[in-house]
């Protein structure tokens, strides 16, 4: 069986819902947990009550303190929401998110869902270092969903292709960026653009950095892409540099003619 992909569960709750969230993972072969500052920290003794025996998950799972670390080490990663945000992402039914899923599994990569907390899922800054959006088609009139049905229907697709053999072959391709690499890659533009007045006014800001890393994430840049680009940000970042040196040379050279 290839690797399956993991779930990361951002900022869950109830005890109960981890554990049933366990439960299903364990019913349709998923077993990487990743938890995300859980409200009640971790571990929690109810989440293995309701986990019915599935304790595997729970007994390996990591918690992390921000969601950009549990996602760093992977190379797909898809964001669960039943509502619309204002990034531009691709938007996938769970069984097209299954689909790209088995791919990148096929290639060896490794790849997961993101689910949101139960009272306000996921922000839109969360959605953001995504590939895509995977929104379950629900009854508009209620679209209240159970953390642990919305892994269990993600996960059923998941193993009904599983369970059909690996998906045709399309050739090798280039392995995206870990979004670790992708982390760093924001950071530094983020970081040359604020210096270079950019984010103006700063109210906008927010909104576009979130922009700037949903087209970043389409791109699904490799490791390579990612250090080129790096590179460009540096040589730019060096260029504005000399610039404002050779100005205050300028300046400094018209204040002491000035002062003769």
């Amino acid at each position: 069986m290839r690797q399956a992909p993991c779930v990361i569960l951002n900022e869950p709750q109830l005890a109960e819902n981890i554990g049933a969230v366990a439960r299903v993972m364990a019913n349709f072969g998923l077993s990487d947990l990743r938890l995300v500052r859980p409200r009640d920290g971790w571990p929690q003794p109810r989440a293995w009550a309701s986990a019915s025996g599935a304790d595997w998950p729970l007994d390996e799972a990591r918690v992390f303190d921000r969601l950009e670390a549990a996602v760093a080490d992977l190379r797909l990663v898809l964001a669960t929401t039943a509502r619309p945000r204002e990034t531009e992402l691709a938007v996938l039914t769970p069984r097209e998110a299954a689909a790209s899923l088995a791919e990148a599994a096929e290639q060896g990569w490794p790849c997961g869902l993101v689910f949101g907390g139960e009272r306000a899922g996921l922000t839109a800054d969360d959605i953001v270092l995504a590939k895509g959006v995977v929104t379950i088609p629900i009854d508009p009139k209620f679209r209240s969903l159970n953390l642990a049905q919305a892994v269990a229907i993600c996960a059923y697709e998941w193993r009904v292709l599983e369970e059909a053999g690996p998906p045709p072959a399309f050739g090798p391709r280039t392995a995206p960026a870990e979004h670790a690499e992708l982390m760093g890659l924001f950071g530094h533009l983020e970081t040359e653009l604020e210096a270079g007045g950019f984010f103006h006014p700063p109210e906008k800001r927010p909104a576009m950095i979130r922009n700037l890393r949903a087209a970043l994430s389409r791109a699904e840049l490799t490791d390579q892409e990612v250090r080129t680009f790096r590179g460009v940000v540096t040589a730019l970042s060096k260029g504005r540099g000399r610039v404002l040196a050779k100005l205050a040379a300028r300046r400094k050279e018209t204040r002491t003619g000035e002062d003769s």
